[in-house]
């Protein structure tokens, strides 16, 4: 459960249907309260900072938040349940997330192993594929951003994503330092590639407790983002693989975000497992234009490689030995019934209303 701070003077006491008891975070682009409704229904309101209401631009980057907010499938976020963006203190409400940050878990608690290192690293990766399937790029993925719900990680915060749609995303370095690509500092294109980069940041952070490019100042930290290779010798098999892939420096060589969430799942694709997984969320992020037709995936900047699929054993007539599964087959039915629920959902919703 995260801190929640007392009111302050000045802070509104109420924002559309929601009563305000207390601060959850404030951030340069606004605070973010807890709000109660009036069935006792909880929400995290972020509010725009007053001294950006008569900023067109700024209105239009929060906007562009609720938009990105709303694209994304519901199981990976934090659902928006109301939102003002128009009126004099614009706001979105978004579903209250009992849930620490990955950041303060792991600051409080230390680094995380074992399956619940596996656990995180689907979990994300899930995320970042029914993101992307969205058309976004979050461009500020890092653990501060990634909440530990009971049901979970969920990614939030999209108030610097882009859409994929909207053409080509150069970068002025913003976000985090220490979880920022190489192409988001050289000031090049960037893409979904670039949350890829940074999932394989936050997954090492969370594995040994420390930025992977932390530094005694903001220069060290991008040169080390730059030019340092990072040792990923501790992470078990198939998680090494996946984020040294991730953090590759040439975007052209990570593999995308479902790419990696097959190969942490031992299914590199062509199998039924796969098939229902694609299918989960595509119909989970249905098109906006149509909402009965599921969404394709985004044309990317930058081709991204196959991986190349795990060598299978002959068929034979007997019958195959009994299997012991991985936590990572575990977690693939976890992760399908996730995607199926909310695919479930939106099914019925695009039917009755």
């Amino acid at each position: 459960m995260p801190q929640i701070a007392p009111l302050m003077a000045g802070d509104p006491e109420r924002l559309g249907r929601f009563r305000l008891v207390g601060r959850i975070g404030e951030g340069g682009q606004g605070v973010v309260y807890l709000g109660v409704g009036e069935s006792g229904d909880q929400a995290a309101v972020k509010l725009l900072h007053m001294r950006f209401t008569g900023d067109a631009r700024a209105r239009s980057r929060f906007a562009r938040e609720l938009r990105a907010s709303q694209r994304v499938a519901s199981f990976c976020t934090a659902r928006v349940v109301e939102a003002d963006i128009e009126g004099d203190t614009p706001y979105i409400a978004s579903e209250f997330i009992a849930g620490r940050s990955l950041g303060a878990v792991v600051e409080t608690g230390g680094p995380v192993s074992g399956t619940t290192l596996e656990r995180l690293a689907v979990g994300t990766a899930t995320a970042l594929t029914a993101i992307h399937r969205a058309a976004i790029v979050h461009r500020d993925f890092k653990p501060d951003n990634v909440l530990m719900a009971a049901d979970g990680p969920r990614v939030v915060d999209f108030g610097i994503a882009r859409l994929v749609d909207t053409g080509t995303i150069t970068s002025r370095a913003v976000g985090t330092p220490a979880y920022l690509a190489p192409e988001q500092i050289s000031g090049s294109e960037v893409g979904t590639f670039t949350d890829v980069f940074a999932w394989g940041s936050t997954i090492m952070f969370a594995a040994t407790g420390t930025d992977t490019f932390g530094g005694s100042s903001i220069a060290v930290v991008l040169n080390r983002v730059l030019n340092h290779d990072v040792d990923v010798s501790a992470l078990p098999e198939p998680l090494r693989g996946a984020v040294s892939l991730a953090l590759s420096k040439n975007p052209a060589e990570r593999p995308s975000a479902e790419q990696v969430l097959r190969r942490l799942l031992g299914r590199p694709g062509g199998d039924a497992a796969t098939s229902l997984l694609d299918h989960g969320v595509q119909v989970a992020t249905p098109g906006r234009g149509d909402a009965s037709a599921p969404m394709s995936p985004p044309t990317l900047p930058v081709r991204m490689p196959t991986l190349a699929p795990s060598p299978r054993p002959e068929p034979v007539e007997a019958p195959p030995p009994a299997e012991t599964w991985s936590p990572f087959r575990w977690m693939l039915i976890a992760a399908i019934t996730l995607i199926v629920a909310a695919a479930t959902a939106a099914v019925l919703l695009l039917l009755f209303g």
